[in-house]
């Protein structure tokens, strides 16, 4: 069995397609747009305009495949209630992710060290998706 996160940006799916794509690396796997639907749409399920949103994608950040719709296309993505947690191999790395994701974003809790951590952050991306982002291993203790 596997649980994988599915992410509705509500008509911002491809912007958040690419921010991910150069902010982390992401690679993006599938890619399909309402109006590629071999099955017509329900009469007023998408606002006018919509056919080119995305229906269905799918993308890697490391081992991690997480997949994204614009959904119902009406500008409203709400994230709330979970986070995605991101780990990094080294401070270095962590400060990089972190300072990536906060580009547009909100600081919810700065990345600094923890007793369980060398780093440890929260922020909310641009589109509001809420990321911790840690480092692998935890400081010493005297």
């Amino acid at each position: 069995m596997q649980v994988q996160p599915y992410l509705f940006f509500d008509g911002r799916c491809e912007e958040a397609l690419e921010f991910y794509r150069g902010k982390l690396g992401a690679e993006v796997t599938t890619l399909m747009r309402f109006k590629e639907s071999p099955e017509p749409h329900s009469p007023g399920m998408l606002p006018p305009g919509s056919e080119n949103k995305v229906m269905h994608a799918s993308f890697r950040i490391g081992d991690t495949t997480i997949m994204a719709s614009d959904g119902r296309c009406l500008g409203r993505p709400s994230f709330q209630g979970f986070a995605l947690s991101l780990t990094a191999p080294s401070v270095a790395e962590a400060e990089r992710l972190f300072g990536s994701l906060s580009d547009g974003g909100q600081v919810q809790m700065p990345l600094t060290q923890t007793f369980f951590a060398l780093r440890f952050g929260i922020v909310a991306d641009r589109f509001g998706v809420s990321w911790m982002v840690i480092t692998a291993s935890a400081p010493e203790r005297h």
